[in-house]
């Protein structure tokens, strides 16, 4: 079982973020990223303020980035247990999957919606 709670901020342009916080104790810890067995460069781990707790930002290189599913496996370095993942979800992969179905069903939703509310417009 890991000794640090790992949850996500925000991504953006590019870069994934989070707080590392440690469930004992304040040693700061090695962290690790890889993609498909490659280690991840300008990984960055800094102190927060409140003691015990870490600021992760994770670039994201353009290399990452392709069709499928792209995971990206965080750890600690020195014990190798799993802290979390990042998921990236592109092109292809979307078509079977769920989320983007329900895009679809919304969207055509908000065309029937419209249509509805044209119609009763036009019928009183």
């Amino acid at each position: 079982m890991s000794r640090f709670d790992l949850t996500k901020t925000v991504l953006r342009q590019g870069v994934w973020q989070g707080v590392l916080t440690a469930k004992g104790g304040t040693e700061a810890p090695q962290v690790n990223v890889t993609h498909q067995g490659s280690e991840l460069a300008g990984v960055t781990l800094t102190a927060a303020e409140t003691a015990g707790e870490w600021h992760l930002s994770i670039p994201i290189p353009a290399e990452v980035i392709a069709d499928g599913v792209q995971t990206l496996l965080i750890t600690e370095q020195t014990s190798g247990m799993s802290l979390g993942h990042v998921t990236l979800i592109a092109d292809e992969a979307l078509g079977d999957d769920i989320r983007a179905e329900m895009d679809l069903l919304r969207a055509e939703l908000d065309m029937l919606k419209r249509a509805f509310r044209r119609h009763c417009r036009e019928t009183d």
